[in-house]
């Protein structure tokens, strides 16, 4: 990664802020979501959003499906793996005071259980963790919202962390820096990005070297 893709102003900010709000799934783990097999087992149509098409469906059916997701999803949780730089990264954080919470498109429950099987559950308390049933999914803002009420702050406070688009515009509807992870350092949404890294690791990296430098 060059200088150029994180300018100098941006990571003095990064810093300073003392609210961080991770993604979950692909961002503090490794990737092992097939969305193309769970929307084939879902009846998903191709390229459509998961949680969107199951709330137009009945009822009924809709229930269903997300019933159906939810063991999908609890299914996968045995396999997580912490990504790169994930503990390393929330260690450097914990030890600057850094209060910390995860806002992710998958259930609380399920969340839970992948956070203690990555080994990074005792830094997000219970209350910090919103699911999809908690607040209104990514895009929308209104976990980062909820979160940053808790804490007795506002998403200007915050940095939000992930590796999609629903992450960054979530973030930056809230007012939180947003830092975009992506390990083919494509880094397709420059417009809602403010800081790019290939890796957790090269983030834990920043903030170290910003520790030292105080």
């Amino acid at each position: 990664m060059t200088d150029e893709r994180r300018p100098d102003p941006v990571v003095p900010d990064l810093l300073a802020r003392p609210y961080w709000i991770f993604d979950m799934d692909g961002t503090l783990t490794e990737p092992v979501h097939d969305f193309a097999a769970i929307r084939a087992a879902l009846g998903v149509p191709a390229g459509c959003d998961i949680l969107g098409h199951l709330d137009t469906l009945p009822e009924g059916e809709s229930r269903r499906l997300h019933g159906l997701l939810d063991e999908i999803e609890i299914e996968l949780a045995g396999r997580a793996e912490a990504s790169a730089g994930a503990r390393r990264l929330v260690q450097a954080l914990d030890r600057r005071g850094v209060r910390m919470g995860i806002v992710t498109r998958n259930t609380r429950q399920v969340a839970l259980r992948v956070l203690e099987h990555i080994g990074v559950g005792s830094y997000f308390p219970a209350g910090s963790i919103l699911g999809r049933h908690d607040a209104l999914p990514k895009p929308e803002p209104d976990g980062i919202l909820r979160l940053a009420a808790s804490w007795g702050t506002t998403g200007r406070s915050a940095v939000m962390v992930g590796d999609y688009l629903f992450d960054l515009q979530c973030g930056r509807s809230a007012g939180a820096l947003t830092v975009h992870v992506d390990r083919t350092r494509a880094f397709r949404w420059p417009q809602f990005t403010d800081l790019a890294v290939a890796s957790l690791e090269e983030l834990a990296e920043l903030v170290e070297r910003g520790i030292s430098r105080e």
